[in-house]
């Protein structure tokens, strides 16, 4: 068994990062662990800055390894696609996340909230050129409020 862990670790070092399926959820848990709550906005079927952020972004170790220590992750999807389709709650929550949150419809957007939801930070749309930037001004609001 100790084989396949460590086989495993090897094979796959990146972690599997975990997107909480509320806001409060996320809130709670953000007060557990003294962490900040990271909110994404995307419609992940249609999309292409959106889908392109999943894929490249936050998969990126540099990424994983903030989020882990930092962030508790909460994304608000709008499929178009009958398949991709959310169940009616999950969807009335999203609803409300872009009630408050995202009344304009921006997609990708990127909030970082406080454990409390006050908006510390946003980015609006996903251009891989600027994924250096994303990640140095995530670390400066971490420096600001978490340290």
């Amino acid at each position: 068994m100790k084989f396949l862990q460590l086989l495993s670790i090897v094979l796959f070092p990146v972690s599997i990062l975990t997107w909480q399926p509320d806001m409060q959820t996320a809130k709670k848990k953000a007060v557990d662990e003294h962490k900040l709550i990271l909110l994404n906005f995307s419609g992940s079927d249609w999309c292409i800055p959106c889908i392109r952020m999943h894929q490249e972004f936050f998969t990126d170790e540099q990424f994983q390894s903030m989020a882990d220590a930092s962030f508790v992750l909460l994304n608000a999807d709008f499929p178009r696609t009958k398949k991709k389709q959310l169940e009616k709650t999950a969807q009335a929550k999203n609803d409300a996340l872009a009630a408050a949150y995202n009344n304009t419809g921006k997609f990708p957007l990127t909030l970082l909230l406080s454990a409390d939801g006050k908006v510390l930070q946003q980015w609006e749309g996903y251009n891989s050129q600027d994924k250096e930037k994303l990640l140095a001004d995530m670390r400066q609001v971490i420096a600001k409020y978490l340290r």
